[in-house]
Formats: structure tokens, C-alpha cells, sequence
């Protein structure tokens, strides 16, 4: 499966070239990893291979918008369908700004000090994650680890392991080059 989402990756969201990043580096590297995450196929692996990493105690997955949105659907979808029940979440920058005013989407589905684990598209200094995470653990959940698509292997996986975050990528970097 994991061969199968390279192939898909490099061929929908891998762009060679020169790039200003969220992070405001520089890389040659693109990873659109929307394209490969929004199609059937793409989203049909990610969910069955995240599923098997989150731990059997966790009650949701999520993560930051907007690159988790797509992602978060399928895994809980495919949960379902294997006879999981899973929620999922979704992590916003800002609270929302009218309405209940929530950060944390789906939290009200969550008991406090559940576990959880978060879900991103893609990673390169592990900045969003961190600040996911932090929200996250502000609302009173637990988090018990996370799981990139597609780290860019620029410092995520040591930042978020750091914080004592449990840390796993689908596809590194040396993958798609």
C-alpha cells in the first residue's frame, strides 16, 4: 500500500522547483498533498494505513485545517466500515468567530481526558502540528501520538517528538525523490 500511495503522491502532488513554504523556508521540494488525499484512491490508502498506527484506547482522530479535513473523514469512514467507532476532529487556527465560537471542532463528541490522535497532510518544521497539539491538550483531551502523510524531513518528526509526542510518517522525503 505504502509503494502504491508513492506512486500517486509523485504523480498528483509532487512538484520539483522553487518554493516559499507555510514555514517561510525555501525548498525545491512542493508537496500538494490535497490532490492525492481528495481523490478516492489516494484517500482510500491513507485511511486503511493510518488506521493501522492509531492505538486500539483512541477514541478520535484529527488535526489542522484544512489539510487534515479530507483526511479525517476517511480514516473515521473506514473505521466505521471496519467496525471501529471513531470520532473525528478538526483543529482550527482561530476560534470560530460566530456561533458556538469553537477551536476544536467535534470536541463536543469527545469525554475530557480522552485519547486522541492527530493527523496532518503534510509536515516540514512541525509547527501547525505543535500548535494543533496544543489546543488539543488545552480542551482537555489527551494526545497519544500523530501521523504525517508526508514528512518533508526538515525537523517535524524531532520538534513533535520533543514535546513527547509519539511521531509516525506514511512517506518521507527520500520516498518521492
Amino acid at each position: 500500500m505504502k509503494d502504491r500511495l508513492v506512486q500517486i503522491l509523485r504523480a498528483r502532488s509532487v512538484r520539483w522547483g522553487q518554493f516559499t513554504l507555510a514555514s517561510g523556508r525555501v525548498s525545491d521540494l512542493y508537496v500538494d498533498a490535497r490532490t492525492t488525499t481528495l481523490s478516492g484512491e489516494g484517500a482510500a490508502l491513507i485511511a486503511d494505513l493510518l488506521l493501522d498506527l492509531v492505538p486500539t484506547d483512541v477514541v478520535a482522530v484529527g488535526g489542522p485545517v484544512t489539510g487534515a479535513d479530507p483526511i479525517v473523514g476517511a480514516v473515521v469512514a473506514r473505521a466505521h466500515q471496519r467496525g471501529r467507532p471513531l470520532f473525528g476532529f478538526l483543529v482550527r487556527k482561530e476560534p470560530k468567530a460566530h456561533g458556538t465560537g469553537q477551536l476544536v471542532e467535534g470536541r463536543a463528541n469527545l469525554p475530557d481526558g480522552a485519547a486522541v490522535f492527530l493527523i496532518e497532510d503534510t509536515a516540514t518544521t512541525g509547527g501547525s502540528l505543535l500548535q494543533a497539539i496544543e489546543k488539543v491538550q488545552a480542551t482537555g483531551l489527551r494526545v497519544v501520538g500523530c501521523a504525517v502523510v508526508v514528512d518533508r524531513e526538515e525537523g517535524a518528526e524531532e520538534r513533535v517528538r520533543t514535546a513527547g509526542i509519539p511521531y509516525t510518517a506514511l512517506v518521507r522525503r527520500r520516498d518521492l525523490v
